[in-house]
């Protein structure tokens, strides 16, 4: 069952289609979601304000994560030797099937009935806790926006506020139909409500499963930092604890640490410091601990220079909060486990291009996501190489339809007489659009639709407005 090395695997083994994770009524950015990240984005610049050495951070960190990505073969190795030598058992996995197989083969044979998981973004990867309803296993999200989303059955819609989307209503309402609370939107009396049946669920489980936010290879230790006790709960109460994380959290050493526990949360949530951060340095006496690491397609992401940067990421979300296109279209829209800029060049390396090409294209190239970056990942590089590659690979991206329409696109943008006519019938399909349902579905809009309303277009075009009130010495082509 135990590997001993990390092989290169050409493709993710994804136990389920993308696709699945969409609900078109919903995958729209809500105005929580836009306040939300644009609150975060305000707070960030005044972080700035607040760090004048923020910049030289970056630049250190980002030496750091080159380092330790271009060192993984060894440093890995080095993690593994480490932690075995304190007692952790060490398991790897090329993909998803496999992860979940170890993981459930932990569970049966430890005769495991109930998990507290804490937050865990590779466990979403995993679809973990399908493993465990298919095998009988009760899994519980201890995280508060986890498990909001666990009784309402959704997907995370940001890396770190996986709820951002929900309003205290919808958590009150929410509380009321799953848990038969009284409706409350008071946020004391919901935490109140949610500490009071987990805390159950704590003192009852048989397993806990956490994600890794750091390893450290020099002293085989593995780092989990939160804000809400639940990890410390969840990888303590129970006599197993079983952690999982991607090859890419390695860093040489624990000098190392100090500095993404200041980059972090100052990128994700304006803190200098998470309220816990937990150092794992073996099991305590009496009780069982294991470390998955999983591949699941990073390597297709290592086996470039253009690409290899995507994977100094440390989730921290900057990269959310700051795009626009984030703001409007929500998580859901990136169809994935990772949303917003990072998922936009991290998925197709893990899911195929074929599944995931078109994520690429879902920006405005403003590089608003690079500039935040705690530690310089490449994304609007990365962003454009991506396109370049769904062009010319098998991919939504690189189909007929896709080459007719963009060849059709550029024939009526490259003149003004042409972009003129083009507008004309643009204006018309909306108006169209508007009163004649049928119209949407000539215009393949039908999918847009079912969660927008359509644009109505107002007053004249904007040329002709220029027309009226240009300054007097300038010409319109």
């Amino acid at each position: 069952m135990q590997n001993t090395s990390l092989p290169i695997v050409e493709q993710s083994g994804f136990p389920f289609q993308p696709k699945e994770m969409i609900d078109l009524h919903h995958c729209g950015g809500s105005p929580a979601t836009a306040a939300a990240a644009r609150r975060s984005s305000e707070a960030y610049t005044k972080m700035l304000e607040r760090n004048p050495n923020f910049q030289e951070w970056r630049d250190c960190a980002n030496e750091m994560k080159r380092y330790s990505i271009r060192e993984l073969d060894s440093l890995l190795e080095e993690f593994e030797r480490n932690l075995k030598a304190k007692g952790v058992d060490v398991f790897w996995a090329r993909d998803a099937q496999e992860a979940n197989n170890i993981i459930i083969g932990i569970a049966k044979e430890n005769h495991v009935k109930k998990v507290v998981k804490s937050k865990s973004l590779v466990s979403e990867e995993l679809q973990l806790n399908r493993a465990f309803e298919k095998n009988g296993i009760e899994a519980i999200e201890t995280d508060l926006g986890e498990y909001l989303l666990q009784l309402a059955g959704q997907r995370p819609t940001h890396t770190v506020v996986p709820a951002l989307h929900l309003t205290a209503d919808d958590c009150g309402r929410l509380f009321q139909e799953k848990l038969g609370e009284p409706y409350t939107n008071v946020h004391e009396e919901l935490t109140s409500i949610a500490r009071k049946r987990l805390r159950e669920h704590f003192l009852s489980a048989d397993m806990g499963v956490s994600g890794v936010n750091f390893g450290i290879a020099d002293t085989g230790s593995f780092v989990v930092i939160e804000n809400e006790g639940n990890a410390g709960l969840s990888t303590s109460t129970p006599s197993i604890h079983v952690a999982i994380m991607g090859i890419e959290k390695v860093i040489p050493s624990i000098d190392y640490l100090p500095q993404f526990l200041h980059l972090l949360p100052r990128s994700a949530t304006d803190q200098k410091l998470t309220t816990y951060t937990h150092l794992f340095q073996g099991p305590s006496p009496g009780k069982k601990m294991t470390l998955v690491i999983i591949d699941n397609g990073r390597t297709n992401a290592l086996a470039q220079r253009e690409t290899e940067s995507v994977l100094y990421c440390i989730r921290c979300g900057a990269c959310m909060n700051a795009c626009p296109v984030y703001h409007r279209v929500g998580g859901w829209a990136y169809g994935w486990i990772y949303p917003g800029p990072i998922g936009a060049i991290l998925n197709p390396h893990l899911v195929g291009m074929e599944q995931a090409g078109v994520l690429p294209f879902a920006s405005s190239l403003c590089e608003k996501c690079t500039s935040v970056c705690p530690v310089k990942v490449e994304i609007t590089n990365q962003l454009v190489y991506l396109r370049s590659r769904a062009t010319s690979e098998k991919s939504p991206m690189n189909s007929t339809y896709q080459k007719i329409l963009w060849r059709t696109w550029s024939f009526w943008n490259a003149t003004a007489s042409r972009y003129r006519f083009a507008a004309f019938f643009v204006r018309l399909g909306t108006r169209l659009a508007r009163w004649i349902p049928r119209f949407v579905h000539v215009l393949e809009l039908r999918a847009w639709t079912q969660g927008r309303a359509i644009p109505r277009p107002e007053g004249g075009s904007f040329r002709a407005w220029f027309r009226k009130n240009q300054p007097k010495n300038i010409k319109e082509e």
